[in-house]
């Protein structure tokens, strides 16, 4: 059945005005100021002027769990389906963490499919931490190749758990996502892990400006875990890199400040997303000097967008860009992240008070006036 969006504020995320969209399917198949045409064949919904803006992308997100680190009891559970419609999410990326083994690359590829399956656009990374890269064929090009939901490899640096890997080992791993994306028609990235060792982003300045590399195949993340490593991140952005904030953990400041400050050291909005590292193993001591593990937060791509918004004053149409038609390039996906013709109807909704009340996924209602509507298999 066709559905009509009618009476929206849309964002593509660029202001398009008051306009009717239509979705057959789960595209989106015409905008337009008024479709009324269409009333009669199709579900009705009246926007009456609230913001309808791309669905959210989650390019860095433990949807299989992670963690491990105190012990198999402090290893996260994998993320449910109504979690991620509560907060927006409509495409995610998954990946694995520090160990490879445990939570193993098969495993990934299940949770993946279980998501698609269940009503979202669900991704992957083959690899974890180790240079020693786990795949799900005999190898990274030919995951890449084979595997639809493979969009590049993950690898560690700068971190006291990562291999410690050379530019020339790191060259070789972008050949593979590069030649085995041009096959599959994918972009393929190698998606970088960033710790907090003093060598920063040392390699990958060099994969850039010893080696050549296309700076666009080279994705680092938790840039904002040292103000150190930010400043690094920002020169990377400069030169044309896209750059990911971590908005659940890894982080010396609130998420929404480091953009504010990325901006005035000069570095585009366009070379930044945001991503929540969500279900990351986190842990604290509390007051009894017991050490407390919990999961990191899935749903602070959204607060920190609203934040930019509301506390930065920064336009909604130019922050949302940061968990949608950002991401959306930085991975090569073309028919995700902006309202056009052509595109995933994939949707969520603000009211006036930048609350989020509506979630459509391939054009269903998944979340409606602030109920969600849609669940997973075992969502309670």
């Amino acid at each position: 059945m066709l559905k009509l969006i009618k009476n929206a504020n849309l964002f593509s995320p660029t202001s398009l005005g008051k306009k009717d969209l239509l979705i057959a399917a789960n595209k989106i198949v015409a905008i337009d100021e008024n479709l009324d045409r269409f009333k009669n064949d199709a579900q009705v919904f009246d926007m009456q002027g609230k913001s309808v803006v791309p669905g959210f992308i989650d390019q860095h997100i433990h949807i299989n769990g992670a963690g491990g680190k105190d012990g198999y009891s402090s290893m996260t559970p994998e993320i449910k389906l109504k979690d991620l419609i509560a907060c927006g999410t409509t495409t995610v990326v998954g990946l694995l963490g520090t160990d490879g083994t445990v939570r193993n690359i098969r495993s990934l590829y299940s949770k993946t499919k279980a998501l698609e399956q269940e009503g979202i656009s669900a991704y992957m990374f083959c690899g974890y931490y180790g240079v020693d890269t786990v795949t799900i064929t005999d190898n990274i090009q030919s995951d890449m190749i084979f595997i639809d939901n493979v969009l590049g490899c993950k690898i560690a640096i700068s971190d006291i758990r990562s291999s410690y890997p050379t530019a020339l080992e790191l060259v070789r791993k972008l050949r593979d996502v590069r030649v085995g994306g041009g096959i599959a028609r994918k972009k393929g990235i190698l998606h970088i892990h960033l710790g907090n060792l003093p060598s920063k982003m040392d390699v990958l300045f060099e994969l850039v400006k010893d080696y050549g590399f296309p700076i666009e195949h080279i994705s680092p993340t938790h840039v904002t875990r040292t103000k150190e490593l930010f400043d690094e991140a920002i020169k990377f952005a400069k030169l044309g890199g896209m750059i990911d904030i971590t908005t659940g953990a890894s982080k010396y400041t609130a998420p929404y400040l480091s953009v504010l400050y990325a901006l005035e050291q000069g570095a585009s909005i366009d070379n930044m997303t945001f991503s929540t590292d969500g279900h990351a193993g986190l842990s604290k001591v509390n007051d009894q000097k017991e050490t407390i593990v919990f999961p990191a937060p899935i749903y602070t791509n959204l607060k920190e967008v609203v934040d930019l918004v509301k506390l930065g004053n920064y336009p909604l149409e130019q922050a949302i860009k940061l968990i949608t038609s950002n991401p959306a390039k930085n991975l090569g996906l073309k028919n995700k992240g902006k309202i056009e013709i052509g595109y995933d109807a994939d949707l969520c909704v603000f009211d006036d008070h930048l609350n989020l009340v509506d979630v459509f996924a391939h054009g269903k209602p998944c979340m409606l006036n602030g109920e969600i509507i849609v669940k997973g298999t075992f969502d309670s």
